[in-house]
């Protein structure tokens, strides 16, 4: 998201903010489900996407059609940040739909963050990505566009119930049923990247062939985070093939500190 959407959501998100400073969790809750059902309605109506976010239309008009077509459907609080976000200019209709997507998820983590449960949900996203790295049949089936929503929510629901936070399973649910065009793994890692960012922080996907210990783990997330000026939450996998030592990935930026990195580099220099 580049240009005046990008300034758009920015100021969105400042005003989302002020609408719910005060409300509870779960009407936290209740209105990220609100916006996340207006980004389906959205994304499934091509001619209603482009209607709503035209700079040739008043923004004011622009509100009015999407609210009277919401009606009693959603709450007035739903309607409040759905009028800031068709008021603001986009640069293209999909913006729109991005950015309600993103301050849904906002909303979400913010319920979480009040229960003191953000960790948790992180942690989960993380968790259930690396499942699926393991298990390419799981994968297959998830994505499987020909097979009906209800069974792949079904399965979802078999995976997930009882064992994350409900949190974490519509997340799941947003980016397996609902992708958009992202990946399993893009729309994971987004949300991770949101949630993390709801305190400043960034996320440091860490690879190592032995468990790090909780010690280990924060003198780590200490080290990095005076690296880059940002507290920093470490997402830790196994991964044997490194043969030993880790690697940091933060962004685009990679920290290789595997015995296999070392091993490579040196067979590179000898070979030239």
């Amino acid at each position: 998201m580049q240009g005046a959407s990008r300034h758009s959501l920015i100021a969105a998100r400042d005003r989302v903010d002020a609408i719910t400073a005060d409300p509870a969790p779960d009407a936290l809750r209740r209105l990220s489900g609100e916006l996340f059902a207006v980004v389906h309605l959205l994304a499934g109506q091509a001619r209603l996407r482009r209607l709503v976010s035209d700079p040739a239309v008043e923004g004011a008009d622009r509100s009015g059609l999407l609210i009277d077509l919401l009606g009693d459907r959603v709450s007035e609080r739903a309607r409040e940040v759905v009028d800031v976000l068709v008021r603001s200019a986009w640069s293209r209709p999909g913006d729109l739909v991005d950015a309600m997507d993103e301050l849904a998820a906002h909303v979400l983590f913010g319920a979480e963050e009040k229960d003191d449960a953000l960790d948790e949900v992180e942690d989960e996203l993380f968790r259930f990505g690396r499942i699926l790295d393991r298990e390419p049949r799981l994968r297959s089936a998830l994505t499987d566009r020909s097979a009906p929503e209800a069974n792949r929510q079904a399965l979802l629901d078999d995976l997930l119930a009882d064992k994350v936070r409900p949190a974490t399973a519509t997340l799941v649910s947003e980016v397996v049923l609902h992708p958009r065009g992202r990946t399993i793994d893009r729309g994971l890692e987004e949300y991770g990247r949101l949630a993390a960012a709801l305190r400043e922080r960034l996320v440091a996907r860490v690879r190592t062939v032995v468990p790090l210990t909780d010690d280990q783990q924060q003198r780590l997330a200490d080290g990095l985070a005076a690296e880059l000026g940002h507290r920093v939450h470490l997402n830790v996998e196994i991964d044997t093939e490194l043969v030993g030592g880790i690697t940091v990935r933060v962004g685009d930026e990679l920290y290789d500190g595997s015995v296999a990195h070392r091993i490579a580099l040196v067979r590179r220099l000898m070979a030239g």
